[in-house]
């Protein structure tokens, strides 16, 4: 099995993004990400609407990076310590060497590659950090931009899974992309 350790934070770097710890200062970003019905579009979770919100949502984030469960990072331009988004692996399970991938980011600044840069990341540190064998995605079938992202680094869809989830009175069907580590 797998021994994850995310002490010290591993900031991961590409040629336009620094992607670093997500921290109380990001708090008016993050609630700008989570409470945007547009950003949220394809995420079956409830919006937030506080500042409040926003760090518990972040306390969230820490204490999983603290039990070394899951990892999320804040995507910001190497110009900027800006949150623009985030980025992590969730639902790490270890003993099957394997993690989920979940990213979102702000409309301003979609359609620039820029979670395509970030995805490649953190595939790389999944792979040969953290020693994964596979690294999976769940996404809304209909999310034809994070499909790309996913196919442009290499991801191939596994599976579509109809009425997969029950939200907010309806079944929403998600489909998987998975990597493999061929290294």
């Amino acid at each position: 099995m797998l021994t994850i350790n995310f002490t010290p934070f591993p900031n991961l770097e590409t040629d336009r993004l620094l992607l670093r710890r997500v921290n109380a200062g990001d708090v008016k970003e993050i609630l700008m990400l989570r409470s945007n019905p547009r950003t949220m579009q394809y995420i079956p979770r409830p919006l937030l609407k506080t500042d409040e919100e926003a760090l518990e949502h972040i306390a969230m984030i820490d204490h999983k990076i603290e039990v070394n469960e899951g990892i999320n990072w804040a995507i910001t331009l190497k110009d900027s310590p800006k949150l623009i988004g985030i980025i992590g692996h969730y639902r790490i399970k270890p003993e099957h060497y394997r993690a989920e991938i979940g990213y979102m980011l702000l409309p301003d600044y979609q359609g620039k590659g820029i979670v395509t840069e970030a995805v490649k990341a953190v595939v790389y540190y999944g792979f040969n950090d953290l020693k994964l064998h596979s690294i999976e995605a769940v996404i809304a079938p209909e999310n034809l931009a994070s499909a790309k992202v996913l196919e442009n680094n290499n991801f191939v869809k596994e599976a579509h899974f109809k009425d997969y989830e029950f939200y907010e009175g309806r079944f929403l069907d998600s489909a998987i992309y998975s990597l493999i580590n061929k290294s």
